[in-house]
């Protein structure tokens, strides 16, 4: 005698995903850092222009000019107070950065996890795609467009996030492969659950971790890239107050007056190291559940 048991269409068996990825998370002492430090940059970069003791566009001293009062410390090449413009000057930075990353991310998570669960040609197709923008480095792919079009916030932070895509997309679909084949996926395909329902609601949840380490690594290297492309002039525009222009504008005075630099290059890098924490700690919480798992 064969036994049948009956299926309820578009319902699932209940899957047996990874459990706590967000708690774990949270509990990650590197995890916790990474946060706190973003969050405190991003902070001083919105609140910052607020605080600002001088306009960060008036010249007020001597090019320069060392510490001392009313400039704390010191001015830059114009004689315009450096406190005043480092605090003016992670505005752009402060939102074009989580955006540029959270968007690779998310287009990232598109690609490589419908390519993991289409397979077949689609798979084929869309890896191929992203191994040809995988070839050009963000910061090569960005330059190229900038240089062509102008240094619109907007397209900084739409080419920053089309360069970073293919890494992450590469990486998800390798997390999300193994998950493809798992009893609950192929229970829900079988009850015929809508593809959106599965994909959000029984693959999703179980690429937390996975996703936490992307978003702080690609937070890391949109920092450094929108930095770099204001550093070299085709990012934020003077007399705009930015990091990486600052840093650009008064290098050649790095022997005589070093806060113009080292101000602005200690901001980049505090606001990366955040982003390598999050990865870093992230990275730590999926390996130990891995271990756990064998």
């Amino acid at each position: 005698m064969v036994l049948e048991i009956p299926v309820t269409a578009g319902r699932a068996a209940p899957a047996p995903r990874t459990r706590g990825q967000g708690s774990r998370l949270l509990r990650s002492r590197q995890v916790r850092a990474g946060a706190l430090l973003i969050a405190v940059m991003l902070l001083v970069a919105l609140v910052g222009p607020l605080l600002a003791p001088n306009n960060p566009a008036r010249t007020i001293a001597a090019p320069f000019a060392a510490p001392g009062a009313g400039i704390p410390l010191g001015a830059d090449y114009l004689g315009r107070d450096v406190l005043s413009r480092v605090l003016a000057g992670g505005a752009q930075l402060a939102w074009m950065a989580p955006s540029a990353a959270v968007l690779a991310v998310l287009l990232g998570a598109i690609v490589g996890i419908g390519a993991a669960y289409a397979g077949g040609m689609v798979d084929v197709v869309l890896m191929r795609l992203m191994d040809v923008l995988l070839a050009f480095p963000a910061l090569l792919f960005t330059l190229l467009f900038v240089s062509v079009i102008g240094p619109e916030p907007w397209l900084l932070v739409m080419l920053v996030a089309i360069g970073l895509m293919p890494g992450v997309s590469r990486v998800l679909r390798g997390a999300a492969l193994p998950l493809v084949d798992r009893e609950f996926v192929r229970w829900a395909r079988a009850a015929g659950v809508p593809t959106g329902h599965i994909l959000a609601r029984e693959i999703l949840p179980n690429l937390v971790s996975p996703l936490m380490v992307e978003l702080g690594m690609r937070l890391m290297w949109a920092v450094g890239i929108l930095a770099s492309m204001s550093f070299i002039g085709y990012g934020i525009q003077p007399p705009t107050p930015d990091w990486g222009l600052m840093i650009s504008e008064n290098r050649n005075g790095l022997a005589g007056q070093p806060w113009a630099v080292v101000a602005p290059v200690l901001c980049v890098v505090l606001f990366t190291v955040g982003g390598n924490l999050i990865a870093e700690g992230a990275a730590r919480v999926v390996a130990r559940t891995e271990g756990a798992q064998r």
